[in-house]
């Protein structure tokens, strides 16, 4: 068995691409445009994945956009998408810098929540072991669900 991707619906291609690629620090590895049945496919990869991607088709995140608009919900039962980081706290305060909100802070200094603009929950992890505590985010409370 082997991993291949994870699907995603997403209503705004624009809006997420800007999201996982600008904030979350993803890479398009190819996209496919299936006018018969009106919906694209984006396929992104974690920066220095897109060969191996490419050439094995794992692993992904598949972002599906529908062209006829459709509304989706529960974007929280799905689970969560994963993704390792060389520094918690440089890619949080990226991704605030960025509009982002940290619904789970790195407080411990090795995990945190955000979400896509679909309400997709993204867990990032701390590379290695935990960083020290550091303001601001040791004491910065949750925001919402995540």
């Amino acid at each position: 068995m082997e991993y291949l991707h994870t699907m995603i619906r997403v209503s705004d291609l624009d809006e997420s691409l800007d999201f996982f690629c600008n904030k979350l620090g993803l890479v398009e590895a190819y996209r496919k445009e299936v006018e018969a049945g009106r919906f694209t496919l984006v396929f992104l990869v974690a920066p220095g994945d897109e060969d191996h991607a490419r050439e094995h088709k794992a692993p992904m995140v598949e972002l599906t956009y529908n062209w006829d608009p459709e509304e989706y919900s529960g974007g929280r039962n799905f689970g969560h998408l994963a993704y390792r980081v060389d520094d918690i706290y440089a890619t949080c305060q990226r991704m605030m810098d960025g509009g982002v909100t940290i619904h789970r802070p790195p407080r411990d200094g090795h995990m945190a929540f955000v979400r896509s603009p679909d309400g997709i929950s993204i867990e990032l992890l701390q590379k290695g072991e935990s960083l020290p505590a550091q303001e601001p985010w040791a004491s910065m409370e949750n925001t919402g669900s995540w």
